[in-house]
């Protein structure tokens, strides 16, 4: 990878997260720790306005932006690959607006990349989810995002019904299927709710923080830990 490309894909990742170790940086760009050291620094006296220091991590201070991004051919299909396999298993909110993007993304590629995107020979059917679980989707995601606890009627493998009061944390595709990943409060311990094992959704008033020891970082903490 030239020079060039490497900083300019550099800016990339530290505008993409809220914090990076010169760790991470180095093994996404197959590079050296000192390399990205090195890269920091130049970027920094260029102007660019990048925070931090060596063994805390660095972040991009807000309203630094770059020029409109060049794909690729092979960039430019991967993202049509991406929206074709996942268009059939998104909810009712976030298929339609995936086409938009899309759309938008190819209005403002080259014409070869673009010709290249839309005749890819790849494609996936869109019977994925019914509309009813679309919607269900649609709920547990707005949920996620804005903090609202959740009332779930909710049936388990053994055909055993409860009511469950819960802090939705994430929701994860399994390839056939999607889960709700969750505090609940009636076990007082993280869970995995099927999605199409809801029999009833209600979104409660009450609004939840995150609180140490019930944030999805402790779930995955938790999982790692089991699974090592």
């Amino acid at each position: 990878m030239r020079r060039a490309d490497r900083l300019f894909q550099l800016v990339h990742l530290i505008r993409g997260r809220r914090l990076s170790t010169a760790d991470f940086l180095a093994t996404r760009l197959e590079v050296s720790v000192r390399t990205v050291y090195r890269d920091i620094a130049a970027l920094q006296a260029q102007g660019v306005p990048i925070d931090g220091e060596a063994g805390v991590g660095y972040r991009m201070r807000a309203g630094f932006d770059l020029p409109p991004l060049m794909f690729t051919k092979q960039e430019a299909q991967a993202l049509v690959a991406a929206l074709r396999l996942a268009q059939g298993q998104l909810d009712s909110g976030l298929a339609p607006q995936a086409e938009e993007a899309m759309l938008k993304i190819l209005g403002v590629m080259p014409a070869q990349a673009r010709a290249a995107a839309e005749s890819l020979a790849l494609y996936a059917p869109l019977t994925g989810l019914d509309q009813a679980m679309r919607d269900r989707l649609a709920k547990l995601r707005e949920a996620t995002e804005s903090h609202h606890k959740l009332r779930l009627d909710y049936l388990d493998l053994s055909g055993a019904a409860s009511e469950r009061v819960v802090r939705p944390l994430a929701c994860y595709f399994w390839g056939p299927s999607w889960t709700l990943a969750a505090w609940c409060e009636k076990r007082g311990g993280f869970r995995n709710f099927r999605v199409d094992r809801i029999q009833g959704l209600m979104l409660l008033e009450d609004r939840f923080r995150d609180e140490a020891g019930k944030t999805l970082a402790d779930m995955r903490r938790a999982e790692s830990a089991r699974e090592g």
